[in-house]
């Protein structure tokens, strides 16, 4: 079975041929409609003739020069003046080979610009504690990329985290109440996606 590439000659063809005999068939079928002025060859009818008798006054330079004569409203000037409308709308056509090395270039253009967006990932696990930030909420993202490049790797997104509540050894004291300040909740990253 040929590919699409190797089936473009003859398809072209074929339009070319079809479109061809649509032309002929148009140009035969309204050749009668329109007829064709007769050109002047300088023949003139018996009434326009001139009598040789009478002088023919002289031109005055005052007048002006007679009009040109109207154009031809003929069917091939129309099918003519069609033509040469219809050159400037329509696109020019490329080669077939031009046509695949366009598509190459495109197809190209767009692998690259996918491997741009989708970078090889790895995941990664282990325990990375989550540093506290300015507001006290534990900042999970510099755990995440502090986990990633200890195994080599330059950025990470956390995908697990775990919490753990720390307190100090006061609290383990028997006998002695628990207040507020004596533990506090660590959280942790234990997987991420490194990049």
């Amino acid at each position: 079975m040929l590919d699409s590439t190797g089936n473009f000659p003859a398809r072209f063809r074929t339009r070319v041929a079809t479109a061809g005999a649509v032309f002929s068939i148009c140009v035969l079928a309204t050749s009668a409609a329109w007829p064709q002025a007769a050109p002047s060859l300088g023949i003139q009818s018996p009434a326009q003739q001139s009598i040789p008798d009478r002088p023919q006054p002289a031109p005055q330079q005052n007048e002006p020069a007679p009009p040109s004569p109207p154009e031809n409203p003929g069917l091939i000037n129309e099918l003519g003046k069609l033509w040469d409308k219809s050159k400037s709308m329509l696109p020019t056509i490329k080669s077939p080979q031009e046509a695949i090395e366009d598509l190459n270039a495109r197809t190209k253009d767009a692998g690259e610009g996918l491997s741009r967006l989708t970078k090889p990932s790895l995941m990664v696990t282990g325990r990375m504690a989550c540093p506290v930030s300015s507001n006290g909420a534990p900042d999970c993202k510099a755990a995440a990329d502090k986990l990633c490049q200890s195994k080599g790797h330059t950025e990470g997104k956390s995908l697990d985290t775990d919490a753990a509540e720390k307190c100090s050894a006061k609290v383990y004291l028997p006998g002695r109440k628990r207040e507020p300040g004596d533990c506090r909740t660590e959280n942790y990253v234990t997987r991420a996606l490194c990049q």
